[in-house]
């Protein structure tokens, strides 16, 4: 539901996921999982259709997604959290993907960000060994964005947000749309997009505002149209 009302809301020009308490999120609730006796395919069916639906919303919502990590993300935490624009990580962080040391396959878009990220071989070893990341390790190998002090993780995550929600928000939704999609492309079709994206962008406030900050040697003030 929230990453909905984001998605469609236009007054929305950044987006913090963001948790309290000891850690980010564990994942799936694996004791609930076992209550579900025959009945559990249909439970995770509709469980990942949800969870999926979010991950697809923060993924392609032209909002930036800034996502601070405490504590340990495993399972669909892990998976939650790789779905951010910039992911920021307190030193004390730990990233593991958990599913099949409980016998389970990766669900929240795991197996398609993490080799987008960190290749595939990287990407097979966190998944078949469930090796622990500490976020140090997980900012060497590109899978977050920046390691904090834990005392220093909201302020710094909130600095970026609202540096974000300052910027030219069409154009961030344009950047997102063509990273989601490089991968699936052949050149001369990204090339395209990029022009499509050039110019429709220049059409916008920001767009002209931009250029014109530019040219007017003055920083430039978006409002995110």
């Amino acid at each position: 539901d929230a990453t909905t009302r984001c998605d469609s809301d236009a007054s929305v020009r950044a987006v913090l996921v963001s948790a309290s308490g000891k850690m980010f999120s564990g994942g799936g609730d694996l004791s609930s999982f076992a209550t579900y006796g025959d009945d559990v395919v249909r439970a995770l069916r509709e469980l990942t259709g949800y969870l999926h639906i979010a991950v697809s919303r923060l993924i392609r919502m032209r909002a930036p997604v800034v996502v601070a990590v405490n504590g340990v993300a495993a399972g669909a935490g892990m998976s939650l959290a790789l779905a951010g624009d910039y992911v920021v990580a307190a030193e004390s962080a730990r990233f593991t993907m958990a599913y099949t040391k409980a016998g389970l396959a990766p669900d929240g878009g795991a197996s398609h960000v993490l080799p987008r990220l960190i290749g595939l071989r990287r990407t097979q070893e966190l998944i078949f060994t469930n090796r622990v990341l500490s976020a140090r390790e997980a900012e060497t190998w590109g899978l977050i964005s920046r390691v904090v002090p834990d005392a220093e993780l909201s302020a710094e995550a909130e600095k970026v947000v609202k540096q974000l929600a300052e910027g030219p928000t069409a154009a961030y939704g344009e950047v997102k749309r063509l990273l989601a999609g490089t991968q699936s492309t052949s050149l001369e079709t990204q090339l395209e997009f990029e022009s499509q994206a050039i110019s429709h962008t220049s059409q916008t406030a920001d767009g002209r505002e931009g250029m014109a900050a530019f040219v007017g040697k003055r920083a430039p003030k978006f409002i995110g149209r």
